[in-house]
């Protein structure tokens, strides 16, 4: 997803970029290739800024370009971005569109399991159509 008039990019870095779209949802892509955890860090905190800011509850995850998480990302996710930066009013719902490296979609899988007291409720798609029809549907 490019930026469109109905998606205006909000932060972009070496990891991804996070888009505010129109109709009331962050898009969140992950860039192709290696991170470095400080920039996967801001790209999450950015993340919680901008539905915070917005008071929002939907999140589009697009890990179709991921790259598996290393043991240091996926601890930091568990032990503060899904256990402490989501933790608000009514929680944040996520639909996520599975990466194309089936060692990426693990990678998220052991996350989402692993991860303690999450206010997160997900969906998995493999489309971005079918992704965004079910967040649509939770306004």
């Amino acid at each position: 997803m490019q930026p469109t008039a109905s998606a205006r990019l909000y932060f972009e870095n070496n990891a991804g970029r996070l888009l505010e779209h129109a109709d009331g949802y962050v898009v969140f892509q992950y860039h192709p290739g290696k991170r470095n955890l400080a920039d996967l860090q801001a790209l999450l905190t950015h993340t919680s800024n901008l539905l915070n800011r917005n008071q929002w509850h939907r999140l589009l995850g697009d890990q179709r370009l991921m790259s598996p998480f290393t043991e240091e990302e996926s601890a930091w996710i568990k032990t503060y971005w899904l256990d402490s930066s989501l933790q608000r009013p009514g929680g944040i719902y996520g639909a996520i569109i599975l990466a194309h490296d089936v060692f990426a979609r693990l990678a998220m899988n052991q996350v989402m399991h692993e991860a303690k007291a999450s206010a997160l409720t997900y969906r998995l798609f493999e489309t971005e159509e079918t992704a965004v029809a079910w967040l649509r549907q939770l306004r």
